[in-house]
């Protein structure tokens, strides 16, 4: 847009960069959830399966936040509100 600032342009990249490292992150947790679960299970390998599946929900929450913020910056930018 012929009005925007290098900073608006700016904000608008690490909103952007920040949702897509918050999504890489998530996919890699999802990754690593289903490896575990590819595996005959012990006691300990199930344990470690449900770690990855609490870190994959962790990840999954900052993903969307990063998500709803960049969303938020896009609609003010275009439409002037959140």
């Amino acid at each position: 847009m012929e009005n925007e600032t290098n900073n608006e342009v700016e904000e608008l990249d690490r909103f952007q960069a920040a949702y897509r490292e918050a999504v890489e992150a998530w996919v890699a947790a999802i990754r690593q959830e289903e490896a575990l679960a590819a595996v005959e299970h012990s006691v300990a390998d199930i344990d470690k399966w449900e770690q990855a599946g609490f870190r994959e929900e962790e990840l999954r929450t900052l993903a969307k936040d990063a998500k709803k913020k960049y969303e938020a910056a896009l609609r003010m930018k275009y439409y002037d509100f959140k």
